[in-house]
C-alpha cells in the first residue's frame, strides 16, 4: 500500500527578495556582457575568420546574401542544421562580415546564459546570494568565456538547452503549485491518479528551446531524451508528494501524453521550420534530391517530395559524420575523447600566431594564442562534485543535484557510445553550465541556511554560516585569479614564449 503523504504537504515559495534578485542579475549580467564584447573582433587571421570560423562565418554571410540558404562548396555539403548560422547572420547583417558581425550572436548568447544561470540555480535554491555565485563562475570560466567570443555553433546550443532546462525547473514549480490548490480544495482524492494540471506552457517552452537545439547541432536530441525523462521524474514525484494514490499510473495517464508531444512533437516541429529557407529555395543542398537521387515511387512516395528530399539530405549528412572515424584514418592533433573532457585534460587550440609578426609583449619574439580552456579552479573539481551530487540526490533525495546530473550527463554520456569518432573539447560547451549548477549548490551547502540546524542557537548559526561565507569567498577569489592568470591565452594577447609555456599546466595542454 502506497503512503498517503503528507497531510498537509510544505511550500516551497521562491525567494521573497524580487528587486534584490533582479538588481544582482542584471549587475552579473552587464558584467559578463563588458567581458564577451571587449576586443570582440580580435583577432582575425588577415581579417578573415579563425578556426571552424572558417565554415560558419562564409554560411552566416551565406544565409544574409543568399535567400537565407548557406553553402558550403569546399566539402559539397552542409554537415549542421541552419539555426546558429542564421543567428550569425543577424550579426553580420549589423556589423558585416566581419569579426564583430560574426561573432556579435556568440557573445549575446554567452551573455544571456548567465542570466538565465543565475536565475535557475536562484529558483532551485531559493537563494539570490547562490545564484550570484552562479553568475561569478559563468563569468570566470574559461570555455564558456572563449565559446562566447568566437563564431560557431556550440554556445547557441548551450544556450538552448540551458534555456529548456530552465523551463521545465519553472514547470516543475508550477506543477506542484497546481496540485498544492488541488489538495487544498479536497481534490486530491477524486480521482486516484490525481487532478489534470492543465496546459503547461512552460513545458511547451521547452519544447520550443529544445527544436531550436536541434535546429542547431543534432546532439540536442539526446537533451530530449534525458529532459523527457526527468520531466517524468518530476510528475511521479509531485503525485507522490501531494498524496495520490496511484502516482505511477497517474503521470502515466494524465502527464505522459501531453508530455510526448510538447517534448518530441513540438521539437520536431521547431526543427523543421528551421529549414524554411531550405524548403523555400530552388537551389538548397539535396533540395531536389526526390527526382533526381531519390525516385518518385516506393514505400514512401506518399511523404511529401520536400521532406522525402530533407530525409535524404540528412542521411548524407549523417553518413558523412558516420566516417569521421579515428580507424578510418581521421586524426586532428587536438581532438580529444569525452573521458578527458570533466576535467579538461585535452583543451582545443582555436588561434595561434608567433615570429616577426606578432610585437607587443615587451621582448623581441612573442606568441599570441586563443586556447578553449576550462578554468582549472573550477573543472579540476568536476569529479568530487559529481560524487557529491550522486550522493545528495541517492542518499539525500535531493532533485535539484539530481536534476543538473540529468543536464550534466545529457551533454556527456551518449559521447561515449560513438568513441571511434573523431571527437573535440568544444563538444563540451554545453557541459559548461550544468558544471557551473553543480558547483554553486555545493558553495550553498558549505554556506548553510540561515535557520540553522534543529536546535542550534542563534550565535551557532551565525558562526557556521560566517565561516562557510569565508570559505565561499576565497574559493570564488582563487577561481576568479585562474581566470585572469589564463587571460592572455583566452583573448590572445601578446605574450612571451616564456609566458606561454608557464601557461601550459599539463602535458595533455601542449
Amino acid at each position: 500500500m502506497i503512503s498517503p503523504g503528507p497531510a498537509a504537504p510544505v511550500p516551497d515559495p521562491p525567494p521573497a527578495d524580487r528587486l534584490r534578485g533582479w538588481v544582482v542579475t542584471l549587475f552579473l549580467t552587464a558584467v559578463a556582457a563588458i567581458t564577451r564584447f571587449t576586443m570582440l573582433g580580435y583577432p582575425t587571421d588577415a581579417g578573415t575568420p579563425v578556426f571552424d570560423e572558417k565554415h560558419y562565418a562564409p554560411q552566416g554571410w551565406q544565409v544574409l546574401t543568399g535567400g537565407g540558404v548557406e553553402d558550403n562548396p569546399g566539402y559539397g555539403l552542409v554537415v549542421h542544421p541552419p539555426v546558429g548560422k542564421q543567428l550569425i547572420a543577424l550579426g553580420e547583417a549589423v556589423f558585416g562580415y566581419n569579426g564583430w558581425g560574426w561573432r556579435f550572436a556568440a557573445a549575446v548568447a554567452g551573455t544571456i546564459l548567465v542570466l538565465l544561470v543565475i536565475r535557475i540555480v536562484r529558483r532551485m535554491t531559493r537563494s539570490t546570494l547562490v545564484g550570484a555565485i552562479a553568475g561569478i563562475l559563468m563569468i570566470a570560466d574559461g570555455v564558456m568565456f572563449v565559446s562566447s567570443r568566437i563564431g560557431m555553433l556550440d554556445i547557441f546550443m548551450a544556450l538552448f538547452v540551458v534555456a529548456a532546462f530552465g523551463c521545465l525547473v519553472v514547470d516543475r514549480d508550477q506543477v506542484r503549485a497546481r496540485m498544492a490548490v488541488a489538495f487544498a480544495e479536497g481534490r486530491i482524492g477524486v480521482s486516484e491518479y490525481g487532478p489534470r494540471l492543465g496546459v503547461r506552457w512552460w513545458r511547451f517552452g521547452a519544447g520550443v528551446m529544445l527544436g531550436l537545439a536541434c535546429g542547431t547541432k543534432w546532439s540536442g536530441m539526446y537533451f530530449i531524451a534525458f529532459f523527457g525523462l526527468m520531466c517524468v521524474a518530476f510528475d511521479v514525484a509531485a503525485r507522490r508528494y501531494h498524496g495520490v494514490r496511484r502516482p505511477w499510473v497517474g503521470t502515466a495517464l494524465r502527464d505522459i501524453g501531453p508530455g510526448l508531444y510538447a517534448l518530441v512533437l513540438v521539437p520536431l516541429g521547431v526543427y523543421l521550420a528551421s529549414y524554411w529557407a531550405w524548403f523555400a529555395s530552388e537551389t538548397g543542398v539535396n533540395r531536389h534530391a526526390v527526382g533526381d537521387e531519390v525516385g518518385f515511387g516506393g514505400s514512401f512516395s506518399f511523404v511529401p517530395d520536400a521532406l522525402r528530399s530533407l530525409w535524404y539530405y540528412s542521411g548524407n549528412v549523417l553518413e558523412f559524420h558516420s566516417g569521421l572515424t579515428n580507424s578510418a584514418g581521421n586524426h586532428h592533433p587536438w581532438e580529444s575523447k569525452p573521458w578527458t573532457w570533466p576535467m579538461g585534460l585535452r583543451p582545443m587550440l582555436y588561434y595561434f600566431a608567433e615570429g616577426d609578426q606578432v610585437s607587443g609583449c615587451g621582448a623581441q619574439s612573442c606568441v599570441k594564442a586563443i586556447m578553449l580552456i576550462g578554468t582549472p579552479a573550477m573543472w579540476w573539481l568536476a569529479l568530487p562534485m559529481l560524487a557529491w551530487a550522486l550522493w545528495r540526490s541517492v542518499v539525500g533525495r535531493d532533485w535539484r543535484y539530481a536534476a543538473v546530473l540529468v543536464g550534466y550527463a545529457a551533454a556527456w554520456l551518449p559521447w561515449f557510445v560513438t568513441m571511434d569518432r573523431q571527437m573535440y573539447y568544444f563538444y563540451a560547451v554545453a557541459l559548461a553550465p550544468f558544471l557551473v549548477m553543480g558547483l554553486a549548490l555545493v558553495c550553498g551547502e558549505v554556506i548553510g541556511s540561515a535557520r540553522g540546524r534543529l536546535g542550534a542557537t542563534r550565535a551557532a548559526t551565525d558562526e557556521r554560516r560566517g565561516t562557510g561565507l569565508l570559505a565561499v569567498a576565497l574559493y570564488l577569489g582563487l577561481v576568479v585569479a585562474n581566470f585572469v592568470w589564463l587571460w592572455p591565452i583566452l583573448t590572445a594577447l601578446p605574450i612571451t614564449p616564456e609566458m606561454w609555456q608557464q601557461q601550459l599546466w599539463l602535458p595533455s595542454w601542449r
